[in-house]
């Protein structure tokens, strides 16, 4: 099996059928919508309740069943396993991380509802009595349900499934890939084109929404503080304005343009939110705050199962429009945001990861929906604006403007919020039109994003969709068109959920054989290797290493195996920057993983405890199917370097017997790490 196994069509291209399958989707629905806007708008409404009438119930099991899944492996031993090679570490500092997270998978959702849903919840509250003091106690916990860590479960389990195929298995970074344990090689003909197709409408129509909620909260603030009419017409142009910003800002890439808006966006909902807090009753706030979050928490079982079964009508048509909604709506961004999750990820362990994009957004968003919840309630409740009220019900992009009058500096806050929003709208356009790019396209490198034509394409192709959804209905025909396109890409989330699984399993296996063998042992005598170990001035050895012990042993040992009717072979190239050959050992099996056995040359800098005039020594590395071994054999002799592979051979068949008939995983080596410094 060859190492480079993102499939046979690899050249960094456009992938046809993917890209077709979904434009030609997406230009039916487009032609539909803005040909019969009465029609479509009626359809979504009825469609909306079928589903929530007929699948509400799978919604509420299916997603408490993905966030199970995701803290289960992040607890459990597997959660040490890296997300890429074994070497590798964060591309992104923490703040950096979080950041991006943050604005890509939440955004300008948190202006719209942060007071909107609390009143809502506590004016027409589903069942108990309105504006009463159960339903001031519940609206903020009812909130916290529907922005916590529910959604955010499914945002880790499609990051974690595409970061860990992609970058520890060299898989496509696709929605396919997690169904390779499943599919095997099949996962690039049409079973994987479907998936991917089903993923990328599923995306457009989860980021119209979004955008579509976000371009009406901005209509009204420019009418708020410059007397801009609310139309269809201002809110295209400010779909247009967005969508060019998006594209100068997807186009620099995500190092640049993206986490640099992200961290600013951050910064500024950071000041909004102490500004609200410290001019509001500060320990009330911080009181309801606990209070609001011990709720959630202790009572999270039981609104999870909550489907109001015995609740009345009204009831079942909330569910259907707040919380089957929500769970439709994260459904249908998880592609989009798990993608992106991934793709900022990489290096990060299965724990880390799950306990930070789990915890980190919950944290935030606690606070975030808590004080302003809490504040606007308080408004209408104790101080008689029931403007407010009628305006959470009605038209709640209004909502956070009229909120923030009744404080002092309405002019600079209203601004920042207008900001906020327009930066969390490009950035929730821009990382959109990134992973869609991705999704389309067979990347040459799963490191690198697909060619700026195709994010520049579906930067427009967001834009026009959320025109034709806004013209169809609005809010209502948004909300409808998200649930609806979710639930065929939920039946794929619990085959992802599968894959993982049996993968994860495999994982386990092959650590517990590298365990089960004894490791190999260079020989030689005791002090010659301490010798090795603190005088670095042999290291300019490395060539001659690579050329009598290194080289001979590999072409030896593969030979010994063809003679026993083995497929091996040996390999050499050259990375940029380094003189040095890398030698690949390769011993293919049939469906099985291959056994792989890489040495390459790392130069670092010389440890300043060891006398030495040099500033960097060399090191030549081994890395196995599963990234870097920790293990330098410079200065081994052929027999030693014979020794270390026998070693890591029979671990490999040892984990192959231990593995049975369990699915293999495709065998690959990482990206060598970045030259790194001992001082």
């Amino acid at each position: 099996m060859s190492t480079n196994l993102a499939g046979p069509d690899q050249h960094g291209r456009i992938n046809r059928t993917v890209f077709h399958g979904s434009v030609i989707g997406i230009l039916v629905f487009l032609v539909l919508t803005m040909t019969f806007t009465e029609e479509a708008g009626a359809f979504f409404d009825a469609a909306l309740a079928w589903v929530s009438d007929t699948f509400g119930w799978y919604y509420m099991l299916a997603a408490v069943a993905y966030l199970v899944f995701v803290v289960v492996i992040g607890c459990s031993r597997v959660g040490r396993i890296r997300l890429g090679p074994d070497h590798a570490r964060p591309e992104f500092s923490l703040v950096s991380w979080a950041s991006m997270l943050f604005a890509a998978g939440i955004g300008i959702d948190l202006l719209f509802f942060c007071v909107a849903e609390p009143l809502s919840h506590y004016m027409t509250p589903p069942d108990l009595a309105p504006e009463s003091a159960a339903a001031l106690r519940a609206a903020v916990p009812q909130t916290f349900l529907h922005w916590g860590l529910t959604g955010w479960g499914m945002y880790v389990l499609m990051g974690m499934a595409l970061a860990y195929f992609s970058y520890r298995h060299r898989l496509p970074l696709a929605i396919r890939s997690a169904l390779y344990p499943l599919l095997g090689k099949r996962i690039h003909g049409p079973i994987g084109n479907t998936v991917d197709i089903t993923a990328v409408i599923s995306t457009v129509f989860g980021i119209a929404t979004s955008l579509g909620i976000g371009v009406m909260q901005l209509n009204y603030g420019l009418t708020f503080m410059f007397g801009i009419p609310e139309s269809l017409a201002t809110q295209v142009v400010l779909i247009v304005l967005v969508v060019i910003l998006a594209t100068i800002s997807v186009v620099t890439g995500v190092e640049k343009g993206i986490r640099r808006l992200s961290e600013f966006n951050m910064g500024l909902a950071l000041l909004l939110l102490l500004f609200v807090l410290f001019q509001g009753d500060t320990l009330h706030l911080l009181d309801a705050l606990v209070l609001n979050a011990g709720d959630y928490l202790s009572g999270f079982v039981g609104m999870s199962f909550d489907t109001y079964a015995f609740a009345g009508e009204d009831a079942q048509q909330w569910k259907g429009w707040w919380t089957i909604f929500f769970w439709g709506w994260w459904i249908a961004w998880t592609p989009f945001v798990g993608l992106f999750l991934a793709r900022i990820s990489r290096g990060r362990t299965i724990r880390e990861f799950v306990t930070g994009a789990l915890l980190i957004p919950l944290g935030f968003m606690m606070a975030w929906m808590s004080i302003f919840g809490n504040s606007g309630i308080d408004l209408v409740a104790n101080h008689g604006l029931t403007e407010l009220g009628q305006q959470a019900l009605n038209s709640p992009q209004t909502t956070i403007y009229t909120f923030l009058e009744q404080y002092p500096y309405i002019g600079v806050t209203a601004s920042v919020v207008t900001v906020l929003g327009i930066v969390f709208f490009v950035t929730s356009a821009d990382s959109g039109a990134l992973v869609l790019a991705n999704f389309t396209s067979i990347l040459a490198d799963v490191n690198h994003d697909a060619p700026i034509r195709l994010r520049i394409f579906w930067s427009v192709a967001i834009g026009l969709v959320t025109v034709a959804l806004l013209m169809a209905g609005g809010l209502s025909a948004l909300q409808s068109a998200v649930v609806i396109t979710a639930l065929p890409f939920s039946l794929v989330i619990f085959a992802i959920m599968a894959g993982m699984t049996r993968a994860l399993k495999l994982e386990s296996t092959k650590s517990d054989a590298r365990h089960y063998v004894s490791a190999g042992s260079p020989g030689g005598d005791w002090r010659e290797r301490l010798d090795r170990a603190l005088d670095t001035s042999n290291r300019a050895g490395a060539a001659a290493t690579i050329e009598h012990a290194i080289r001979p042993a590999m072409q030896q040992f593969a030979a010994e195996l063809e003679s026993r009717g083995q497929q091996a072979s040996v390999e050499e190239t050259r990375l940029d920057d380094e003189p040095l050959p890398s030698l690949t050992l390769q011993v293919d099996f049939d469906n099985a993983s291959s056994f792989v056995y890489q040495v390459r040359a790392r130069r670092l800098r010389t440890p300043s405890f060891l006398p030495v005039d040099d500033d960097y020594y060399v090191r030549l590395d081994v890395y196995l199917a599963e990234g870097g071994a920790d293990k330098d054999v410079n200065g081994y002799t052929r027999g030693q370097v014979i020794g270390d592979l026998l070693a890591e051979y029979e671990r490999h068949i040892h984990f192959l017997v231990l593995a049975g008939e369990v699915q293999a995983m495709p065998g690959s080596v990482g990206e060598p790490p970045e030259a790194a410094s001992q001082t």
